[in-house]
């Protein structure tokens, strides 16, 4: 199968919640990720899509600011493929292009929650033992975070909270 990826279009906006619909289902509302993102705009240029030879949405992939303590860090996720295409190797192309760009622009630290035989192949580590805490329920070992600069995690640790900044009162007034 054929498919780009390219940095998240406007149009792309409208069709991505439906796709996380079809992939995560409502529930994923609940998830303490959704309340470090919820009202936030995610970090410029760290967007992207998966798009099909008709440039069709496939798949999505978005990093969201956030703090560990008052040090900056990113916040991977959520990756979603269309289910009919997944196994295919396309999410693993969007993580591998999102951090290699999140790495050129400089990013320190990235923290996910999500599967560890996903994610461990490009680096990530369990956080909680590294002294990373989260302001709500995780599955510990789901909880995980990658050095984009060597040693970042040396010098950041604490609780991960909301990066207010980045604020956007039209998604806030909407949620």
């Amino acid at each position: 199968m054929s498919y780009s990826l390219v940095p998240e279009r406007p149009g792309d906006a409208d069709l991505i919640d439906p796709l996380l619909d079809r992939t995560f289902g409502p529930e994923r509302f609940t998830k303490t990720v959704y309340r470090l993102r919820e009202g936030i705009r995610p970090v410029p240029g760290l967007s992207f899509v998966a798009t099909g030879e008709d440039e069709q949405l496939l798949a999505t992939l978005r990093f969201w600011p956030v703090l560990v303590e008052d040090a900056a860090a990113i916040l991977l996720g959520p990756l979603a493929v269309e289910p009919r295409l997944q196994g295919r190797g396309i999410g693993k192309a969007l993580v591998r292009h999102g951090l290699i760009e999140a790495k050129r622009r400089g990013h320190a630290l990235c923290l996910v929650v999500g599967d560890v035989s996903y994610y461990q192949p490009y680096g990530f580590q369990a956080a909680m033992p590294r002294g990373f805490m989260l302001p709500g329920p995780v599955d510990p070992p789901r909880f995980q975070f990658l050095d984009l600069r060597p040693g970042a995690s040396e010098e950041i640790r604490g609780l991960v909270r909301r990066d207010e900044s980045a604020a956007d009162d039209a998604l806030r007034q909407r949620a």
